[in-house]
């Protein structure tokens, strides 16, 4: 199917001029409306730019924003004032696409990768019963508790945040180098000047560690439908965050698959035939809940696609293959480096460490 793309510059209620794109199927109606919520430091025409070709192509319209100070938009580079401005932002234009003749009346589903995950489920929070469902690719709700940063460290920068918002204090390793396997996909992604690579800013770091352990304490109060995947090698944010996820949800229809041997960006970092099969799953997850009937949803609220009646075990959530010695091995050794590098840097985006979380996406 052939896909058109669009681009569009708004302004939020703050004034700062935004970016926005869409790839809309060029030769029909999209069966379903797709919201993209990019992760930390990344955008959504460039890197993005996959997903929303392969959804489109599915039939879908796919409608990204990149946050204010993120990619093509205004602000200051990756400097979040206050986590909830993004959401805002988020809430009022995608609402708008959503009332747009020719829209309105369509499902409505939310992707977030990485932060973009935390972003999506604020969302939700925000209006619990007008979106259908969310793509959760690592999403951003929690603070492995391997990495959780002392309370004291989290008070002395609390004191100095207002003096030094912008201040690129929190040092990190090269989140690309863990986050996207693929040698070739990974310079793409690391020569993309509109993805930021520089150091965290303090009052950014402080918001998303904020927003994660907000998070964490209300997971319970996740109702909507989703599909959560989350790399079973991920090393940039831990699989037991998107587990938390899974067993605390209060939501009916609530699926959790493992991808064995993949790392953080599922969706633009692995082998092509790995992004195949994670896109398959995805598109496959969002055709079953477009247009189905009441009386459908009831069955499928009811039987999830995940059944078992205690939390899935690794083979349950659909472990694509068994990990060989040698990834055993290739595993085992980059999480004692990450273990012996970990320090603020957990602050970060769940967060794993050594790294920002999404990234990635995922931070």
């Amino acid at each position: 199917m052939e896909v058109e793309y669009q681009e569009e510059y708004i302004r939020n209620s703050r004034g700062v001029q935004l970016f926005t794109c869409r790839w809309l199927p060029s030769t029909s109606s999209p069966k379903a409306l797709v919201f993209l919520c990019h992760g930390y430091g990344m955008e959504c025409s460039g890197f993005m730019r996959g997903c929303g070709t392969r959804l489109a192509s599915a039939g879908y319209g796919v409608v990204g924003m990149d946050y204010e100070g993120h990619g093509r938009s205004m602000g200051a580079r990756c400097y979040i004032k206050k986590f909830n401005d993004i959401v805002s932002d988020c809430h009022n234009f995608f609402k708008s696409v959503c009332e747009e003749e020719g829209h309105r009346g369509k499902h409505r589903f939310l992707y977030g990768e990485s932060m973009g995950g935390a972003v999506a489920l604020l969302l939700h929070k925000k209006d619990p019963t007008f979106w259908h469902g969310a793509v959760l690719v690592a999403p951003m709700c929690k603070i492995s508790e391997k990495v959780k940063p002392h309370p004291v460290v989290v008070s002395l920068l609390t004191q100095v945040e207002e003096i030094i918002p912008k201040w690129k204090v929190v040092p990190t390793k090269d989140v690309i180098d863990s986050t996207f396997k693929d040698p070739i996909k990974r310079e793409e992604i690391r020569n993309n000047r509109l993805i930021y690579q520089d150091k965290p800013r303090l009052k950014t770091a402080l918001e998303m560690l904020r927003t994660s352990m907000s998070l964490e304490d209300s997971l319970n109060q996740v109702t909507i439908p989703f599909f959560l995947l989350h790399g079973e090698a991920d090393t940039v944010t831990d699989p037991e965050v998107s587990r938390a996820l899974y067993e605390h949800a209060a939501s009916k229809d609530k699926t959790m698959k493992l991808y064995a041997g993949m790392w953080h960006g599922l969706t633009s970092g692995e082998p092509d035939h790995n992004i195949e099969i994670v896109f398959a799953d995805i598109i496959s997850w969002l055709d079953k809940r477009t247009d189905i009937s009441d009386e459908n949803a009831m069955l499928m609220a009811n039987q999830p696609l995940i059944l078992c009646p205690d939390p899935p075990t690794l083979e349950q959530l659909g472990r694509l293959t068994p990990l060989t010695p040698s990834m055993e091995k290739d595993r085992e050794q980059r999480r004692r480096h990450k273990q012996s590098t970990r320090d603020l840097r957990s602050c970060l985006c769940g967060w794993k460490g050594r790294r920002m979380h999404h990234h990635h996406s995922a931070m």
